[in-house]
């Protein structure tokens, strides 16, 4: 059995960009920013941060070119394809895109939430045992 199925919450690094191929198909492209926080052996914390290539396609392209902006918050769920193409060099060259499926957009304005914003709380498997007598079912 195979899968290819990806979720990412993350905000645009960039407005949406669209475009209509010569087959008349919509298709919007923009940037994802997703980060990662944990803490090291020392307990200090740590952020990564990566970024993802986002493709859209007919209706959701035309929504996310309506109503997503740049560092707008959304959820993409969709799969990862990579594209090959030669350069005008000669030279291959290789893309690893996420092609969305489905988008649910966040709030609508980052005001919002700086002005809710609280510290989203790092929980540490090491932290504490778990009894199992704590458990509810």
């Amino acid at each position: 059995m195979n899968l290819n199925k990806i979720f990412l919450i993350g905000r645009l690094t960039r407005d949406p960009e669209v475009k209509t191929t010569s087959s008349g198909q919509m298709v919007c492209t923009f940037g994802l920013a997703t980060n990662r926080v944990w803490k090291n052996q020392n307990k200090e914390k740590q952020e990564q941060t990566d970024f993802h290539n986002i493709v859209l396609w007919q209706r959701l392209a035309e929504i996310a070119s309506q109503y997503l902006k740049k560092g707008s918050l959304v959820l993409i769920e969709g799969r990862i394809q990579t594209r090959s193409w030669d350069d005008q060099s000669g030279v291959k060259k290789y893309r690893t895109e996420i092609i969305a499926e489905n988008i649910q957009m966040g709030p609508k304005t980052t005001e919002r939430i700086e002005k809710n914003t609280e510290e989203i709380p790092i929980i540490d498997e090491d932290e504490q045992e778990i009894d199992i007598k704590d458990i509810p079912f």
